[in-house]
C-alpha cells in the first residue's frame, strides 16, 4: 500500500542517495563551464518561450521510411531540459521512438492567457471541448474527427506568468502511428482583449515577414489545410502545429519481444523456482491465512548486468545497454538469470476437497509484494478462497527508491526506470506460469497438505488484483498477459505525466525536481518526455490493447476497475481517460447529487444497462470522507479536501464480492442496491 508520509519523512535520504548515485556533480555546486548552447535549427520558433515547446511537435520528427509512421523522433541534446549544473538529459532512447506517447500533455505558453475568459474546457467540463467554437481544437487527421480534452495552466507556475505553460490534456488515448494537429484561436488575456499570434507563425500563415522558415512551410500548409477542412479558418488561428503518435510496434514491442523470446524458451515446461521459508499459521494468531510461503522464481534477464536498480534492456554484443542499438532493435537475453522474488499466501479454508483460486497481486507505489499482508487481502482470501502470490514491480519497488530519486536530479538516469519495470512484467508472468502450471507450485509440498494433495486450485485458471501502482502497471501487465482474461485494476490510472503532481505521493520527488530542474516550463517538458518512456511499462502505452483490440499472441481480457472518489494518490481523473479508452461501462448512479464538481460527471463514459453485465466496467466508490480533488494540476491538500479516500474501496466487504464474481465468473454484479457505492 502507499504511504505518502513515509516518503516524505525520507526526504533527506533521497536527495542524499541520489547524490551519491549520479556521482559527485550533483553536489558540486553551479556550473562552472560555458552556458548551455541549443543548436541552430533545434529550436521551433513559433514558440520562443523554451527549445522544445510547443510539445509534442512533428518539428522534433524527420522522415524514416523504415518505421511505421514513416517518421521517428530526433531531439539534440542541445534542445532537451537541463538540470541544475547545465547537464542536458541524454535523448538517446527518446530518439529510438517512432512517434509520441498517446497520452502526451501538449504544451504551450500563450503570454497573458487566461483561460475562463477564452473558454478553454477545464477538467470539469471536458464536453466543451468538442464545441464548434472551441478555442482549442485537437484534430486526428486520419479520421477528420475532434478529439476530446481538457485544459489547465500550470498551477505550479502561477506567479510566473513567463513560465506557465498551457497543457491540454486528451480526454482518451491518442490513437496510434497517427498525425494530430491541434489548433489554438480566440485566445484572450483577464481584459477580453485577444492576444496576436506569434510572428513566426503568423508569417507561415500569411506568408508575409521578411524570411517566413522555409523549413516548415509545406508542412504548414497541410496543417492549415487539414484545420480549414474541420472549419477552423487559418486566419483566427492564433497557433497550429502537428505531432505524430508512437506506433503500437514502438510502445509495445520491446515487451511483446521479451515476452515471446522467453516462454518460446521455456516452451511447456513449469518456470524452475526455490521455496525458501513455509510460514505455518496457528488460527489463533492468524485466523485468515493459513500458510505463507516464500520464495525466487528463476526468469531469464534482459537487463544489463546484475539486473539490479539503473540496469537497462540488454540488447546484444552490438547494442549493449541500447546507446548504440538501432532504432527498432529488440533487447535480448543477456544469458543471466534473475531471481525474482515471490511470497504466496495460502487462504484458512484452502483444502484438497476446495482448492483456493488462483490470483496475482500487484503492489503498491514503490513497495513490496508483503502488501499481501495487509488486512483488505487477507479478508479477501479467507472470504473469497483466494491465494494471492506477489513479486515485486521492480523499476518502482521499494529497493528501487534511491535511484528514482536520484534520476531527478539527472533525468538522463530515467531510461533504467522504464527498462526494468518491462522486467517486472516478465517476472510476474513467470510468476503466473509458475502458479497454475501443473507442475509448478501446485506439485511443490509448499503448497499441499499433509497428505500430499495440492491446496491451490490450478484448473480454475489465473487471475490479476492489483492496487495504486499495481493498478496503474496491472493494466499494462494484463495486456500481454496470456494466462489469464480478467483484471481487477484498483484505484487505477494511466499516464503518469496527468497523475503525478495531482498525487500527494509525488511530493518528495516534485522537491527533488524543483532543485535540480527549477525552471517551470522545463518541469512540463519533462514529464512530457518522461511519459514518452513510461509509456513502455505502463497502462497509458497499452490501453488500446487491454480489452477488445488484444496485442498480437494475447487474448482478449476484462477489466474491473474500482475507483476511489477523491483519491488524494492517484487521481481520478486519469482513471476516466483509461475507462474511455478500453471501452469499460459506468456502474450508476456512479455518485449521489451534490458529490461531483463535474458539468457532466464521467462524461464520455457509457453507463451499464443491466446486471449481471459480461464486460469491462468502472465502479466508483465514495467513502463519504473525501471531496472532488482540484481542477487543476496539484494534488489534493488542506481539510477542504477531506480524508484520503485511497484505501477504502478495497476494504469494503462488498467491493470484495463483486471481485470475486468478476474474477472468477467475468460477471459484474451490482452489490449497491441499485444506487451509489457503498
Amino acid at each position: 500500500m502507499t504511504t505518502p508520509g513515509r516518503l516524505r519523512l525520507a526526504l533527506p535520504a533521497l536527495l542524499t542517495a541520489g547524490t551519491v548515485l549520479l556521482g559527485a556533480s550533483a553536489a558540486a555546486g553551479p556550473p562552472t563551464g560555458p552556458p548551455h548552447q541549443v543548436s541552430p535549427g533545434a529550436c521551433d520558433p513559433i514558440d520562443p518561450t523554451a527549445c522544445l515547446l510547443p510539445f509534442p511537435n512533428d518539428h522534433f520528427t524527420v522522415p524514416d521510411p523504415a518505421s511505421p509512421t514513416g517518421r521517428r523522433v530526433r531531439l539534440a541534446a542541445s534542445s532537451m531540459p537541463t538540470n541544475a549544473h547545465g547537464t542536458p538529459i541524454d535523448p538517446t532512447e527518446w530518439n529510438r521512438q517512432d512517434g509520441f506517447s498517446p497520452g502526451s500533455p501538449i504544451l504551450v505558453h500563450v503570454p497573458g492567457l487566461d483561460a475562463a475568459a477564452t473558454g478553454i474546457a477545464p477538467v470539469t467540463d471536458i464536453g466543451r471541448s468538442l464545441a464548434p467554437d472551441a478555442p482549442i481544437v485537437l484534430l486526428d487527421t486520419a479520421t477528420g474527427r475532434r478529439t476530446p480534452y481538457w485544459a489547465e495552466l500550470d498551477a505550479h507556475a502561477a506567479g510566473q506568468p513567463d513560465r506557465q505553460l498551457l497543457i491540454i490534456r486528451p480526454a482518451v488515448a491518442l490513437a496510434e502511428g497517427t498525425r494530430y494537429v491541434v489548433g489554438l484561436r480566440g485566445m484572450r488575456n483577464d481584459t477580453g482583449a485577444l492576444i496576436p499570434p506569434p510572428a513566426a507563425f503568423q508569417a507561415y500563415v500569411t506568408g508575409a515577414g521578411a524570411h517566413p522558415p522555409e523549413r516548415g512551410a509545406p508542412r504548414f500548409k497541410r496543417i492549415l489545410a487539414d484545420l480549414s477542412s474541420a472549419g477552423v479558418k487559418r486566419h483566427h488561428l492564433y497557433l497550429a502545429w502537428d505531432f505524430t503518435v508512437a506506433s503500437r510496434q514502438a510502445l509495445t514491442g520491446r515487451m511483446l519481444a521479451v515476452r515471446d523470446d522467453a516462454f518460446a524458451t521455456l516452451g511447456r515446461a513449469a518456470p524452475s523456482f526455490t521455496v525458501t521459508q513455509v510460514t505455518d499459521y496457528p488460527p489463533e494468531r492468524e485466523p485468515r491465512i493459513a500458510r505463507q510461503v516464500s520464495g525466487s522464481i528463476a526468469v531469464p534477464s534482459y537487463l544489463t548486468g546484475s539486473g539490479g536498480p539503473g540496469s537497462r534492456l540488454h540488447y546484444g554484443p552490438a547494442g549493449g545497454d541500447g546507446r548504440a542499438a538501432g532504432a527498432d532493435a529488440r533487447p535480448t537475453p543477456s544469458g543471466t538469470t534473475l531471481r525474482a522474488d515471490f511470497v504466496c499466501n495460502i487462504p484458512r479454508g484452502a483444502s484438497a476437497a476446495d482448492p483456493a483460486h488462483l490470483s496475482l497481486y500487484g503492489h503498491g507505489l514503490l513497495g513490496r509484494p508483503t502488501e499481501i499482508n495487509a488486512g483488505n487481502v487477507k479478508d479477501m482470501s479467507r472470504t473469497h478462497n483466494f491465494s494471492f502470490c506477489a513479486t515485486s514491480w521492480i523499476g518502482m519497488a521499494e529497493a528501487d527508491v534511491p535511484y528514482v530519486a536520484g534520476a531527478f536530479t539527472d533525468l538522463s538516469a530515467f531510461p533504467a526506470v522504464a527498462d526494468r519495470l518491462q522486467q517486472s512484467f516478465l517476472n510476474f508472468l513467470f510468476l503466473g506460469r509458475a502458479m497454475v502450471h501443473p507442475r509448478g507450485f501446485a506439485a511443490d509440498p509448499a503448497f499441499r497438505d499433509a497428505a500430499g494433495r495440492p491446496l491451490i486450485d490450478v484448473a480454475g485458471g489465473l487471475h490479476y488484483d492489483g492496487n495504486s501502482q499495481g493498478g496503474i502497471n496491472g493494466g499494462a501487465l494484463t495486456a500481454v498477459a496470456q494466462d489469464w482474461t480478467r483484471s481487477v485494476l484498483g484505484v487505477p490510472g494511466m499516464n503518469y505525466s496527468t497523475l503525478l503532481q495531482r498525487s500527494v505521493d509525488f511530493a518528495p520527488f516534485q522537491t527533488i525536481m524543483d532543485g535540480y530542474y527549477p525552471d517551470r516550463a522545463d518541469q512540463q517538458l519533462i514529464l512530457a518526455l518522461l511519459q514518452m518512456l513510461w509509456d513502455r511499462a505502463e497502462a497509458n502505452g497499452y490501453a488500446q490493447h487491454l480489452t477488445d483490440r488484444p496485442l498480437p499472441g494475447t487474448p482478449r481480457h476484462q477489466v474491473l476497475m474500482h475507483v476511489a472518489f477523491g483519491d488524494h494518490q492517484v487521481s481520478p481523473a486519469t482513471a476516466e481517460v483509461q475507462a474511455r479508452t478500453i471501452g469499460a461501462r459506468l456502474h450508476t448512479p456512479a455518485l449521489a447529487d451534490g458529490w461531483s464538481r463535474d458539468v457532466r460527471p464521467y462524461w464520455g463514459i457509457a453507463p451499464i444497462r443491466r446486471y449481471p453485465y459480461a464486460g469491462s466496467a468502472i465502479v466508483i466508490w465514495n467513502s463519504g470522507a473525501a471531496y472532488a480533488p482540484p481542477p487543476t494540476n496539484l494534488a489534493p491538500a488542506g481539510s477542504e479536501y477531506g480524508t484520503d479516500s485511497h484505501e477504502f474501496p478495497r476494504a469494503q466487504p462488498a467491493a470484495q464480492r463483486q471481485k470475486a464474481t468478476f474474477l472468477l465468473t467475468g460477471r459484474v454484479v451490482d452489490v449497491c442496491a441499485g444506487g451509489p457505492c457503498p
